[in-house]
C-alpha cells in the first residue's frame, strides 16, 4: 500500500470518528463504538469503514451500521469540511469481524476458572 493511501486512510479514520462521536446527535449510536480500520480504494472513489463495538451485542452493532449508512450524506458533507481531497469517497460501513472475535475470545478467557499453578521451584 502506498504512503498516499495510508495517509488518506489514517486521516479519514480520524475525521469519521470525530464526526460520529462529536457531530452526530443520534441516541442509537453508542459512544462505545469505534472505527477499527478504513480502507480507501486507489482511485479514492470508495471507502470501507470497519466498525467495532466494545460489547458483545451484535444487534446493537447492526443497528448502528444501518444508522451510519443512512447518515452517509451528512458524514460526507462534514468530511468535505475536514479533509482536503479531490473527491470524498462513497462510504460503506461494515462490522469488523476480526475485532469482534478478539473481544469475544478475551471475554471467554476472562470467564475461565483456571487454578493457579504452584511454583515448583520454591
Amino acid at each position: 500500500m502506498s504512503k498516499r493511501i495510508e495517509r488518506a486512510n489514517s486521516e479519514l479514520q480520524r475525521c469519521i470518528s470525530l464526526i460520529i462521536h462529536e457531530k452526530m446527535n443520534d441516541p442509537r449510536i453508542s459512544p462505545l463504538i469505534y472505527i477499527s480500520e478504513v480502507e480507501i480504494t486507489p482511485d479514492f472513489k470508495y471507502c470501507k469503514v470497519k466498525i467495532a463495538y466494545d460489547n458483545d451485542s451484535n444487534e446493537k452493532l447492526e443497528e448502528t451500521i444501518k444508522v451510519l449508512q443512512n447518515s452517509e450524506g451528512f458524514i460526507k458533507r462534514e468530511l468535505i469540511k475536514l479533509v482536503n481531497m479531490p473527491q470524498v469517497p462513497k462510504l460503506s460501513f461494515v462490522i469488523d469481524k476480526g475485532t469482534q472475535s478478539t473481544i469475544r475470545i478475551n471475554e471467554i478467557l476472562k470467564n475461565l476458572n483456571i487454578p493457579k499453578e504452584e511454583n515448583k521451584y520454591e
